[in-house]
């Protein structure tokens, strides 16, 4: 029987943030923009919870229900430090680490007890372990599954722990909302109430041709979820098997919609930069470029290319999105968000064009050493003359690398 941990950190960024301002300590602290900035909130913590704020919600609304909280814009290269070194303390008791986002892993805990002891006892020396070597509390879920472990670290939220013992999981599963199930978001949801679904135990009970028929893959994962089994996207691969991002992002939104073609384009540039950088960080080259593009309305378009010869260089990322958004926008028609995300990723470039007289490869030497510059002193460093312009403070939530596909 297998034994799974899933660590997951307690208001990860809003932690962190009081690592560096102690003050912040006890507050009503919003993390993902200012009060008056569109966007959505990153993460709250637990005394902004109180006032009803949480995570995705428009910053604005957090404002209003929250008015005398502390909102911060956040600090990506903080968090992503923070996170390895609690990558660290995990790889400390399990080989078998799978990072599922910067604040949450499993771990394959299987066959450790004459190293680390039974289960629980393993799990409160790994939750010492995190909070005396990185002053960060976290929660942890231990069970059969990556499923069940995952929904029992929400449930001992916060600074808990809670084992589910095997052959438990249909009691401790079945009283729950069908929205602590991975995967079930507002439309699923929805879809399932109609049905008159509400816990997990009655999405247990229904006949799984049914949910089938209704939902396709989807529905014989729901299925394998209400069981409490490990079904779905997030759970292709075994733990510590290294899938690699799946496609990388970045977008910003506006604080007031423009129609500047100017501006907009030098977004793109910043953008591209952002997700070359990205790619280059995981030794990856892309061959999918794919402009978002949000109106003052809310409609919003994607448009995607695939290029002859898969690339890491901002340059060409930027002629990509530059040319899908040329090709796409209602000139005059005022934008509130661009993003640019790639796809198709790939160990191996393309073969160098000998014709570029060698081009490829110094600017490849040249953004290696940008690389470090940015990775020193912050992505606004060095950029591209074309994204100048386009200079902003990427909010948090605006830089996306997708591990796995969600269910």
């Amino acid at each position: 029987m297998a034994t799974i941990f899933h660590v997951d950190m307690d208001a990860f960024f809003v932690s962190v943030e009081e690592l560096y301002e102690p003050s912040l300590k006890g507050k009503a602290v919003v993390v993902g923009g200012k009060a008056h900035e569109r966007g959505v909130v990153s993460a709250a913590s637990y005394e902004a919870r109180k006032f009803g704020v949480h995570s995705a919600m428009p910053l604005r609304q957090a404002a209003k229900l929250c008015p005398h909280a502390i909102f911060i814009s956040g600090q990506r290269e903080r968090y992503a430090e923070a996170s390895r070194a609690v990558e660290q303390v995990l790889r400390e008791f399990s080989p078998l680490v799978e990072m599922a986002s910067i604040d949450e892993a499993y771990l394959d805990m299987t066959g450790t007890e004459r190293l680390h002891g039974p289960p629980l006892r393993a799990a409160h020396r790994l939750h010492a372990a995190v909070q005396q070597q990185t002053q960060l509390n976290c929660s942890i879920g231990i069970a059969a599954s990556r499923l069940v472990a995952k929904i029992a670290s929400d449930q001992a939220k916060r600074h808990g722990i809670l084992h589910v013992l095997p052959g438990q999981e249909a009691t401790f599963l079945g009283p729950l909302d069908i929205h602590r199930i991975p995967g079930v978001g507002e439309v699923t949801g929805q879809h399932l109430n109609g049905m008159g679904i509400r816990r997990i135990r009655d999405l247990a009970a229904l006949d799984e041709g049914l949910l089938r028929s209704r939902f396709g893959r989807l529905g014989l994962a729901l299925a394998g979820k209400a069981r409490g089994e490990d079904a779905g996207g997030w759970f292709d691969t075994a733990i510590g098997e290294d899938g690699g991002p799946k496609s990388i992002s970045h977008e910003h939104t506006y604080t007031e919609d423009t129609a500047d073609q100017t501006l907009l384009e030098s977004t793109l540039a910043k953008l591209s930069e952002m997700v070359a950088r990205r790619l280059r960080d995981h030794a990856l080259h892309a061959r999918t470029v794919q402009l978002k593009l949000r109106y003052q309305d809310f409609s919003t378009i994607t448009r995607a290319h695939t290029l002859d010869q898969p690339t890491q260089l901002d340059a060409e990322i930027m002629r990509e999105s530059r040319a899908l958004f040329r090709a796409n926008w209602k000139a005059g028609r005022k934008i509130r968000l661009l993003g640019v995300q790639v796809s198709s990723l790939t160990e191996s470039g393309g073969q160098m064009n000998l014709l570029s007289g060698g081009q490829d490869e110094k600017w490849q030497r040249a953004l290696s050493a940008v690389d470090k510059l940015r990775g020193r002193f912050g992505d606004s460093t060095v950029s591209l003359a074309a994204g100048l312009q386009g200079e902003f403070r990427q909010r948090v939530h605006e830089g996306k690398e997708r591990i796995r596909p969600k269910s």
